[in-house]
This record gives C-alpha cells, sequence and structure tokens, in this order.
C-alpha cells in the first residue's frame, strides 16, 4: 500500500509501520492521516504499538481509523496529544453554529468556546448572535465526523455569567433548582445579575434568592453572614433518576480536606448519584460542566464505618464521590492542574500507580479525604526516618505470619515524632481547634504526604529524637515511592496532616455489644439497670434543673438543638421559655432513643488512642495507661470496638513504666501495649493497630469485681482470596472505567457485615437468656457465633482486600429480638438484659406522658 508525500514526512518505527498496514488491510482502511501519524511519532514505539494492538483486537466496527488513534492516544497520553494538536493551523469551523464539535472526545475542550468573543464585549455580541451550539463528541470518531453525540448547548446567558467569580455562578445554578437553566435566565436577567457582580457575598446571595431561590430552590438555601471567614466551600452536583444534573450550594464548613487544601474549594465537586433508569457512567466519558468548567471523577471514599457509629446520618450519603476540574489544555496557565491528565493529577498527591491490587488503590487515595489540620512544617528542614516494625516471634525467634502470610506487627501503624514538631501540632478539643496549648500531645493521627509517599498511623512524641524529625515503620507506607527513572513529577501536594491528637477523654457510653459481652462475662444484669435509671432520671429533671438541661445541651452541641439551647441556657433565658423548651424536647427524645440502643454512660471508663510501648519493658499482660494524673495502676478492662469475639475485652494490669519519661515527659492520655512474645492484646481484640484506633479502658470496681474474661480471638474460618486485579495492567482509560465501577459496587455493598452482625446479636440475646441446664444448645450457639465473628471480620477488611463475604443461611435466625426494631412479624419478646433496658425506656416514657396529661 502506498503513502502519500504527506504521511512519508512522518517517519514512524518498522513495527509501528506494519501494524498500521495490517489494519489497513484487516479492517479495510484507508492511511492514517497526517495528525495521528504525528501523535503515534510523539508517543514513541512501544506505545504506538500498543494503541495499535488496541484497534487490531477491538471487535468494534471502525468509522475512522485516524479518529480511533487520536482517541486513544488522547485518552492515555493527552500532554503529547496536545503538543501535535496545538501544532496544527486552526480551524475556521471550530465556532460556528454548524460546526462539528469544538471538545475532544471525553468531554476535553480543544479551545475555549469563549476565546471566539472579546471578553470586554461579550454581553453586546452575545445579543447579535444567535443561539451557539457546541457539541461533545464521545465515541472513537474522527473530529470532523458528521456523527456525534447528543450535544451540550453552551447558551449566551451562561457565557454572560461564566464571568463571575464562581461561587456565585455556581449559586445562582444552585438557586434555579431543577429548572431548566435558559427557560428560567433570560440574556436581560443575565446581564442585569452580571452587574451584581461587585456586591458583596451576602447580598448577592440575597438578591439571587428573591429572584430565584425563593421559587425554585425553596428550603436549600445557602445563607451565611460569614462568606469570607475563611471556611471551607461545599459545591454539590445531584444526578437524578432521570440523569439530569442540578447543583446545590455552596456551602460553608470548617473541616478541610488535604485534596480542598491543594486544589481549592472551587476545583472540587462533591457528586451525588440517586438509583435511576439513567446509566451513571456517562459522566465518568463526558464528565460534568459547571458553567465552563470540566469536572471529571477522581476520588470517593466508602464511610459505612463512620455512619455505623452516627446512626442519625444518611446512609445514602455514606459513599463520597469527588470530581475535580480540569483543564488539560492549559486554557488558565495558572491552575495547578493545568494541562494535567486525571492520572497525572493523581501522582501529584502520591505515587498511587504503585500499588498492586485495585482494590486497595481507592481506599489508599482517599487518604486525601481525611478532614485534617496541617502542621506547618519546612520538610526542607525536616529529616523522616523509616524505622523497623517489631514482628511477633515465637519462642524460636521465628516470625509469626498471618492466614495471608504477612507478617503480624507489633507496633503496626505507629512512628516517632520528635518534641519541638510535636508542640506545632494544634490542639484539638472535642473537634475544634484550640490554640495555645501549653503541652505536646502524647500522639497524633497522621497522614503524610511527602514525594510520592502516602503515610497513615500515629506518631507518639519521642523526646529522645533530634529536633525535626520523625520516624516512620514500613507499616504506616500504604503508598510507596516510585524509584523508577521513567517518572518525572517535579510537583507533588507535600505535607504532614493531623487527623486529631490525645485529647481528655469525653464522657463514656457503653454499646449493645459492649453490654452484652460484659453480661457474658458474669456482670449483673442490676448493674447496667441501675445505671439506665440515673441516665433516665437526669433526662426528667431537665426541664427543670438548669444543671441538667445545660449538660443535655453540651453533650449534644454538634447538633442544632443542642447548640441552640445551649446558647440561649448561657445567655440566661428562662428554661420555660416556648422554643427552649422545644429544643430540649427533641434532646431528651434523642437521649432516650440512645439509652434503648445501649448507649449508657458509665464511669471511670474512657476511650484512649493506642500505641506500642516505646521501652520494651511491658509484658503481654500489662498496660501502660496516661490519664489527668499520669500513669495509673490496677487492674483495667480492656475493648476493641467492633470486638464481639468473648475473649475481646480483656483483664490487664496497668503498671507504671518510669523509663517512659524518658520519651513522652508530661504527655497525657494513651495506652501502652507490650511489644515482646507471639501475640499482643491489641491484635487479638479483632485485629486492633496503631494507625488512631482507640481502645475502651475501665477501671470501674463493679465491673473488675464481676468479669470474667475469656480466651482471646484467634481466627478459625477464613474467607477464600478473590483474585486480584493489577492496576497497571490497565490502560488510563480502562482504570478509570474500573475505578469508577468500584464506586458503583460500593454505593449497593455486600450486607455480609450487617447480615454477620444482626445474627450475632440475635444469637448471643438468646444465649443469655439459656440457663445451665440448655448446654447442648449453648455449645451449638457459640459455634455459631465464631463462626460469624470471624466473618464480620472479614467483612470489615472486604473493601480494602477483595473478599466476597457470604453469611450461610444456617447462620441466620429466623426471628430477631424485638429490641432490634426489626420486622414485628418476624421477632419475639426478649427477656434479656437487652431487652429489659429497651422495655424500661419505653415504659418510663409512657409514664411521663401519663404523667403530663
Amino acid at each position: 500500500m502506498m503513502s502519500s508525500p504527506n504521511q512519508q514526512d512522518v517517519n514512524l518505527p518498522e513495527p509501528v509501520e506494519q501494524s498500521i498496514k495490517r489494519i489497513c488491510i484487516d479492517k479495510n482502511q484507508p492511511p492514517l492521516k497526517i495528525y495521528a501519524r504525528k501523535m503515534l511519532a510523539e508517543i514513541g514505539q512501544q506505545a504506538s504499538v500498543e494503541i495499535l494492538d488496541t484497534i487490531i483486537s477491538s471487535k468494534t466496527p471502525i468509522k475512522s481509523f485516524s479518529g480511533f488513534v487520536s482517541s486513544l492516544v488522547k485518552t492515555n497520553y493527552p500532554v503529547q496529544a496536545d503538543t501535535v494538536l496545538s501544532a496544527l493551523p486552526p480551524t475556521p469551523a471550530l465556532w460556528s453554529p454548524s460546526s462539528s464539535s469544538p471538545h475532544k472526545p471525553n468531554g476535553e475542550n480543544l479551545q475555549s468556546p469563549l476565546s471566539s468573543f472579546p471578553v470586554n464585549n461579550c454581553s453586546s455580541n452575545l445579543q447579535r448572535k444567535s443561539f451557539q451550539n457546541i457539541s461533545r463528541q464521545l465515541s472513537f470518531e474522527d473530529e470532523t465526523s458528521e456523527q456525534m453525540a447528543s450535544p451540550t448547548s453552551i447558551s449566551p446567558q451562561l457565557l454572560v455569567l461564566n464571568k463571575l467569580e464562581y461561587r456565585k455562578l455556581f449559586l445562582v445554578l444552585s438557586y434555579i433548582g431543577r429548572e431548566k437553566f435558559e427557560a428560567v435566565v433570560s440574556l436581560d436577567d443575565a446581564n442585569e445579575i452580571y452587574d451584581k457582580k461587585d456586591l458583596c457575598m451576602k447580598d448577592f446571595e440575597t438578591a439571587i434568592w428573591n429572584k430565584y431561590g425563593r421559587s425554585f430552590c425553596k428550603s436549600d438555601r445557602s445563607q451565611y453572614l460569614d462568606w469570607d471567614s475563611g471556611k471551607t466551600h461545599l459545591y454539590y452536583s445531584h444526578i437524578c433518576k432521570d440523569g439530569t444534573c442540578y447543583f446545590k450550594g455552596p456551602y460553608l464548613n470548617s473541616p478541610i480536606t488535604h485534596l480542598q487544601r491543594s486544589l481549592h474549594d472551587d476545583n472540587i465537586l462533591i457528586v451525588k448519584f440517586e438509583n435511576g433508569a439513567y446509566d451513571p457512567r456517562k459522566f465518568l466519558e463526558e464528565g460534568i460542566f459547571v458553567g465552563l468548567r470540566q469536572y471529571r471523577f477522581f476520588v470517593f471514599k466508602d464511610e459505612r464505618k463512620k455512619a455505623k457509629k452516627n446512626q442519625t446520618e444518611d446512609k445514602k450519603d455514606t459513599i463520597k464521590c469527588y470530581f475535580v476540574h480540569t483543564d488539560p489544555h492549559g486554557h488558565n496557565q495558572h491552575y495547578i492542574l493545568s494541562r494535567k491528565s486525571i492520572s497525572e493529577a493523581r501522582l501529584m498527591f502520591m505515587h498511587i500507580h504503585t500499588l498492586q491490587t485495585i482494590e486497595k488503590y481507592m481506599a489508599r487515595f482517599s487518604l486525601i479525604l481525611s478532614k485534617t489540620m496541617k502542621l506547618e512544617v519546612d520538610f526542607a528542614a525536616v529529616i523522616v526516618e523509616i524505622i523497623e516494625d517489631i514482628p511477633f516471634q515465637d519462642e524460636n525467634g521465628s516470625i509469626i505470619h498471618d492466614e495471608d502470610g504477612k507478617p503480624i506487627l507489633h507496633t503496626d501503624g505507629t512512628g516517632y515524632i520528635s518534641e519541638d514538631l510535636a508542640m506545632k501540632c494544634p490542639d484539638f478539643y472535642g473537634g475544634k481547634y484550640a490554640s495555645g496549648s501549653s503541652s505536646e500531645p502524647l500522639l497524633m493521627q497522621c497522614r503524610l504526604f511527602h514525594d510520592g509517599y502516602a503515610v497513615k498511623g500515629t506518631l507518639l512524641v519521642n523526646r529522645k529524637l533530634a529536633p525535626g524529625t520523625i520516624q516512620i515503620r514500613p507499616s504506616m507506607i500504604k503508598v510507596g515511592k516510585d524509584q523508577s527513572q521513567k517518572l518525572q513529577m517535579n510537583e507533588s501536594f507535600n505535607s504532614l496532616e493531623i487527623v486529631t491528637t490525645s485529647k481528655r477523654p469525653q464522657r463514656n457510653i457503653l454499646s449493645k455489644y459492649l453490654i452484652a459481652l460484659l453480661s457474658y462475662g458474669g456482670v449483673p444484669q442490676e448493674f447496667f439497670l441501675n445505671l439506665l435509671t440515673n441516665a433516665l432520671e437526669e433526662t426528667r429533671i431537665v426541664y427543670s434543673s438548669r444543671r441538667a438541661a445545660l449538660k443535655v445541651a453540651s453533650n449534644h452541641d454538634g447538633l442544632q438543638y443542642g447548640y441552640i439551647a445551649q446558647r440561649m441556657i448561657s445567655c440566661g433565658l428562662p428554661l420555660n421559655e416556648p422554643y427552649l423548651q422545644l429544643c430540649l424536647s427533641e434532646l431528651v427524645g434523642g437521649e432516650k432513643n440512645k439509652l434503648k440502643q445501649g448507649k449508657i454512660t458509665i464511669s471511670e471508663s474512657f476511650y484512649l488512642m493506642g500505641t506500642a510501648d516505646p521501652t520494651g519493658e511491658l509484658n503481654n499482660n500489662e498496660v501502660c495507661v496516661i490519664l489527668d494524673c499520669g500513669q495509673i495502676s490496677g487492674k483495667v478492662l480492656v475493648y476493641r470496638n467492633p470486638g464481639m469475639h468473648f475473649g475481646d475485652i480483656h483483664i490487664m494490669e496497668a503498671v507504671y513504666v518510669k523509663r517512659l519519661e524518658e520519651f513522652v515527659g508530661n504527655a497525657k492520655y494513651g495506652i501502652f501495649f507490650s511489644t515482646k512474645g507471639q501475640s499482643s492484646a491489641a491484635y487479638e481484640m479483632a485485629t486492633g493497630d496503631f494507625d488512631g484506633d482507640r481502645y475502651w479502658v475501665s477501671r470501674n470496681p463493679e465491673l473488675l469485681k464481676h468479669f470474667k474474661a475469656s480466651e482471646p480471638w484467634k481466627q478459625v474460618h477464613s474467607v477464600e482470596d478473590s483474585k486480584k486485579r493489577d492496576p497497571r495492567e490497565f490502560s488510563d482509560l480502562q482504570l478509570e472505567r474500573e475505578l469508577f465501577n468500584l464506586f458503583l459496587e460500593a454505593r449497593t455493598p455486600s450486607p455480609s457485615m450487617g447480615i454477620a452482625a444482626d445474627s450475632w446479636l440475635t444469637l448471643m440475646d438468646r444465649l443469655l437468656t439459656l440457663g445451665d441446664d440448655r448446654a447442648t444448645e449453648k455449645d451449638s450457639l457459640k459455634k455459631k457465633m465464631l463462626m460469624l465473628v470471624d466473618l464480620y471480620y472479614e467483612a470489615l477488611d472486604a473493601p480494602k482486600s477483595g473478599k466476597k463475604v457470604q453469611v450461610d443461611e444456617k447462620l441466620r435466625p429466623e426471628m430477631c429480638p424485638h429490641h432490634m426494631e426489626k420486622n414485628p412479624d418476624f421477632s419475639y419478646h426478649s427477656s434479656s438484659i437487652l431487652g429489659q433496658i429497651y422495655d424500661r425506656v419505653h415504659a418510663y416514657k409512657d409514664e411521663a406522658v401519663l404523667n403530663t396529661g
């Protein structure tokens, strides 16, 4: 086959030419156009052969050989593709009413739609010009192909408003609700809104609310007095059941993530997908446009564990999906992601491409979504050292491994930080920042992003370290650095992020699972019922005692009613003030619901962040606990949520370790575990580690008097390992599709974890009511419960391990106790301690209603 002179001007290696020739013959295609040949020359021989092999193996009919090549190069090598395209002569038809798309496949702009309009005369030009249609081409077609995807139109009104400050533009789009933009905002309206561009945000919001929000948005108003306070702006996009999109926000929020801090708020879009008949994958391919900005899928985070702790959180919102603003063609040279692909953008946070399983890819990358405070350090003056972990060892000194062949570690997830750096750490109190701390924290839970590394864990203050030193362990490194010479990234978002610190423990409450385990261990029912009586009495006097009212309000200051009630009481308003009565009534109702769930306050008990003993002096049955008064001594109970094994509550000896003061000085609030021997009490509590886990510690005399410990947990039943998928085997386009599929799967998660937990609680409820004369039945229940425990622990780690956990029907009880509030047709009335707690709260509520009637 002969080539034209123009084609011969672009010399390609022989293997590439052979592949091109094969495609032309086998698939009956014309010779490649010059721009496609230039793209192949730009990416090199190996990449070109891979691109052409993809086309050879494709079963989809090829309508344009050059377009197919162009699309694959743009997707996988956008910088090189842009280099070629930017050198091509301009195409006059790129911006005209009848022209083809001025957008690249997958929604990336070839040129800015605004470039055809003089910015200063945009309004007058738009009034004279007819409506301009801009189409987005998403198939593997030539840019000049007449077969186009459905068009996305940019109206003159939107071009006018696009000149607004971004948050003002977003507010307008938000306040039109689900209405079509062009049907609600005329060109005159757009010019009128633009004339308000110099108003402060407070006045601008009021004007837009009165014009649009009051009619189309109703309850979702973004009304703030502190728009310029520096708080994080949250921008939301909602995908409806029919596949249409509308916006909500911006909303102000205090916490901030590493992602927001690095890219800034307006470059991040939080996307919520409703279930419907549409295909959500189209938003992966096309992206989402806000004005003329394009946002592409970037990261998601599964927050189901957090939602389980906070039962009031909407379960639909537990999977957070984030799109980021992309600018692959450099229209905004000042934007940090200018001329970068999505994969290159991710590399600026960490070398995520080094991970070997697709399941861990997004779980690790979502570390950038932790709500943190940045520790201001000069990395040029900081030494980051990697020190060895301490593994479990048998009596012969051999390292002990888990079922997956990984060494089990005494120091899993914990390292050290020098005292001078620890003193710079913000002081967290109740989740809020308070300056002026006089002493360093004992422990800080952190995220360290540095030169491609992503580190997760805790740092223990170590006064023995040289100033400016951080020591991390291999178990803390979740993403390693790519040491190859192939990676040439001069920019990275280096940061030491603090999630929280060890702080004074707040009031401690029990849970259903903890009450069940303590009751199984011999703690009498009367103990829990007495605690419940005291708690119910406190709710009764809320309406007559300012102290009790302020206490319940303070316990709920994170809720609107709690915050308002706290402020009203502090301002001296009487308790019979009507709105304050309403607030207190809502808070009391919430307190009683918690009591029904076993969330009862208990004294002499604390949740403390755990770490490994730096001195090496503690024995396996010993811990060191530091509270307000310093190190304590004596017996303590230690437990870790979400432990469900009979032996997950340990009786341990709290001892005084003099040498520990050489490391931590007067720092407070933490629990230290031994680094000796074949096992660790922390690991025996549902595979606990030290990357931020908090351990329940109790020295309550009644609990210590009655509780008898059981044999600690050892895994007996394991789930078969699933086939691992290596993300390095995918092209960039394939990887994006795989990651988005993971997000879609996470939205409809396996119910195995919930089924295992509910089945365990049902069987435990039955076990607590059986007498010693039912030994055979009790043994049968215990065997099932042990299997459920192992399945539950496997399900907890399934998002990262990729294991498919299934709960056998034989392990699922047919009936549930009434206190679990399941279907009444499949519930029985339980006489266990959990059932009694539930009934007493209900009876107390009924009595209160009768007395007031």
